[in-house]
């Protein structure tokens, strides 16, 4: 082939380990195969970090805390604050002047020094475990042999290396899905990943989408100034959850000013009717079948993401995907092809960091330590990073009922929380879901000030198995958050006549 070349360094292309994509469940484990003495190669075609540090976790939530700074200081006189005269602007401690503004510029920088800094501080763990970082785009010859093209930092397509090794593991990750929608690609849009980019407030930010990714900008950019419509097709906001939460969290983005439209289906995107750059989206009401649109300055396409397997020729590797290209894996994480397996995003399922890491750690055991770790009965913990946040755990309702179980449902609105008062952040609820046999807690939701701390106490309950009544009984410091679970917990059963 034109350019292909063997590495003829040391044992040349041949290594104990090859991971294609140097994400948080990649990059560890490429450090771990180096600190053991093994070979190992770590193929990377953009950044180290995979999605969380450079477009995912890491800059959304600095972009959010930013807004929640806004926020807050625009709620100061709730809190009996007051706008400081011209004159305190000289002391660096005095409050903000009146007419202060958001610097979506200075947003953009801090998070930038965030990505920058978390990336480099990845680079150096890799150099230091003795990994060799391959930049370039990587696929599959066969099923342990790929080529990587080109290198990243020299732009040269025509450089191939062949690659061989025993075991190789895909981390390719996700990107965000753009839909088939009528005059999409003839006008600008944003996805999660350039949205990130912006330097300027949009006038009118129309998001197409009301899952978490889209509703977590939505919120941000709000709180930036920005008017903002969510277009949502279905009949709900986040649709995994059950009504009464995607209705709480309708109400929360309605009552900071974002225009929710449900039942709301995209039919075609324009350039808008003034001839600008802004964007007009045209949508059908799926309840009353008539046509609306809704111009904007900018449109985020928040419709959801694919899987980066679509250039990796999985084909000649024998290695299966499902029909949306998601690689497919058993309990262990094996691919259908020996000595490859996939880890992350890239296979399907919960497309959380914290997965990718618990991915990394059954490799790790299995492979290294030889144990037999496996991804049955794991406990999968999330949270959407609006404002409140919404934490989550294990079952909701819906599920819960769904699979015919007999159980008993356990809420309690942030307005009983003292902490919540005290800090005036009363907004969302608590709410659990039990076994009515075993009192086991089969699931958790609370949407409500530090939702993903709180629903991570639920989960440590889960994993320990401890029945709903320690949670009721414990002693917990006050006036934390914490101790709402004993109300929580002490109401379902004085509803239900239960007895302690």
């Amino acid at each position: 082939m034109n350019g292909m070349r063997e590495d003829t360094n040391g044992s040349g292309g041949r290594y104990d380990l090859i991971v294609i994509g140097a994400g948080q469940g990649g990059g560890p484990l490429a450090g771990a195969f180096a600190r053991s003495g093994r070979r190992v190669a770590l193929v990377e075609r953009v950044h180290v970090g995979g999605t969380c540090v450079n477009e995912g976790c890491s800059p959304t939530k600095t972009v959010i805390a930013s807004a929640r700074v806004a926020h807050v200081a625009r709620r100061a006189g709730e809190y009996g604050g007051a706008p400081a005269d011209a004159a305190d602007a000289a002391d660096e401690h005095a409050p903000a002047p009146r007419g202060w503004r958001v610097d979506l510029r200075r947003v953009y920088e801090r998070k930038q020094h965030i990505v920058d800094s978390f990336r480099s501080s990845s680079e150096r763990a890799l150099a230091v475990a003795g990994v060799e970082l391959i930049r370039g785009h990587a696929r599959f010859v066969d099923e342990r042999t790929i080529e990587v093209i080109g290198g990243a930092e020299r732009g040269d397509a025509t450089d191939t290396r062949t690659l061989t090794a025993e075991r190789v593991v895909i981390n390719t990750g996700l990107r965000p899905a753009v839909p088939r929608l009528e005059g999409l690609e003839a006008v600008p849009y944003l996805t999660s990943t350039s949205i990130l980019e912006l330097t300027e407030r949009p006038e009118h930010l129309v998001v197409l989408g009301g899952g978490y990714v889209g509703l977590e900008f939505a919120q941000a950019f709000r709180r930036f100034g920005s008017r903002v419509t969510v277009v949502q097709r279905g009949v709900q906001l986040l649709p995994r959850e059950d009504s009464d939460v995607a209705d709480a969290v309708a109400d929360i983005l309605r009552e900071e000013g974002i225009d929710v439209l449900l039942s709301a289906e995209a039919v075609r995107v324009e350039r808008d009717s003034h001839g600008s750059d802004g964007v007009r989206l045209l949508w059908r009401s799926r309840e009353a079948g008539t046509e609306q649109a809704v111009d904007g300055s900018h449109l985020l396409v928040a419709t959801g993401r694919m899987p980066n397997t679509d250039d990796l020729r999985l084909d000649r590797a024998g290695i299966a995907t499902d029909a949306r290209g998601y690689v497919q894996v058993n309990e262990r994480l094996e691919t259908s092809a020996p000595g490859v397996y996939a880890i992350g995003d890239v296979k399907g399922g919960p497309a959380f960091t914290h997965i990718s890491y618990d991915d990394f750690r059954i490799l790790r055991t299995n492979l290294l330590e030889g144990g037999a770790a496996t991804t049955a009965g794991r406990v999968v913990p999330y949270t959407v990073f609006i404002d409140p946040q919404l934490g989550a755990v294990g079952l909701t309702e819906r599920e819960a009922r769904a699979a015919g179980l007999h159980v008993r449902v356990a809420k309690l609105p942030m307005t009983s929380v003292a902490r919540a008062l005290e800090v005036d952040e009363t907004r969302g609820f608590m709410k659990a879901v039990v076994d009515a046999e075993t009192r086991q807690i089969l699931g958790a939701t609370v949407l409500g000030l530090e939702g993903g701390e709180i629903a991570t106490l639920f989960q440590i309950a889960m994993m320990g198995k401890l029945p709903y009544t320690a949670l009721r009984d414990g002693v917990f410091s006050h006036p934390t958050l914490a101790e709402a679970l004993n109300n929580l917990f002490t109401s379902m059963d004085r509803e239900s006549g239960d007895a302690r």
